[in-house]
């Protein structure tokens, strides 16, 4: 079982700033480490690249965001 971290309404804001910013995979990388790094977890770059390029193939789902942040959130 997963274990939520993040509400609904902090994922769905992120969601709609990953669609709605027009961003590339750095920059949508830079806001995943900027909202986790906002919630005390550190990530490095390399693993939120990784992140926001397997949440933009699965179509930046509100379910995929929450499973990519949660293996991020553990990196730490």
């Amino acid at each position: 079982m997963m274990v939520e971290r993040f509400s609904t309404a902090e994922m769905s804001a992120l969601r709609n700033e990953l669609l709605e910013g027009g961003l590339d995979n750095w920059q949508a990388a830079e806001l995943l480490q900027m909202f986790l790094a906002g919630r005390g977890y550190g990530v490095s770059p390399e693993a939120a690249r990784t992140a926001a390029s397997r949440v933009e193939g699965a179509g930046c789902s509100i379910e995929s965001l929450q499973r990519e942040l949660e293996k991020l959130a553990l990196v730490m």
